[in-house]
């Protein structure tokens, strides 16, 4: 099995910066796409950024990052915006993914139960 962990949210003001963290741990051997998402309240969760490619509402803001060797993923998060505040999730697919299914939750295997990012304005 595969486990996910974030941490890394908290309360933040509209333009500060927060950085997420994901430590990835069991057979990670089998992942292959790795992904964050988000879910803000009495909303659908939505794909935020992967290795190829990003939501066009944090494109230039945010930046995803993998690190092979230390099993983590993160998610740098600048000029942040109130809009921004959701849950944050981290996801992992045991298949590679293209431009059609990347932004698909449906499609990532693993999750982890997220971290909690609020802005405030």
């Amino acid at each position: 099995q595969v486990q996910l962990v974030e941490s890394g949210g908290g309360l933040v003001q509209a333009g500060g910066s927060l950085r997420l963290s994901c430590a990835v741990s069991g057979r990670t051997f089998s992942l292959s796409n790795m992904a964050w998402f988000r879910q803000a309240p009495g909303k659908e969760r939505e794909f935020v950024g992967g290795s190829t490619a990003y939501a066009d509402a944090v494109m230039g803001r945010f930046t995803f990052a993998r690190d092979s060797g230390r099993n983590s993923v993160y998610l740098q998060m600048n000029s942040l915006k109130p809009e921004d505040t959701a849950v944050y999730y981290c996801a992992a697919s045991r298949t590679g993914l293209g431009v059609r299914n990347i932004r698909d939750p449906s499609a990532y295997a693993y999750w982890g139960l997220g971290t909690q990012v609020t802005v405030s304005s």
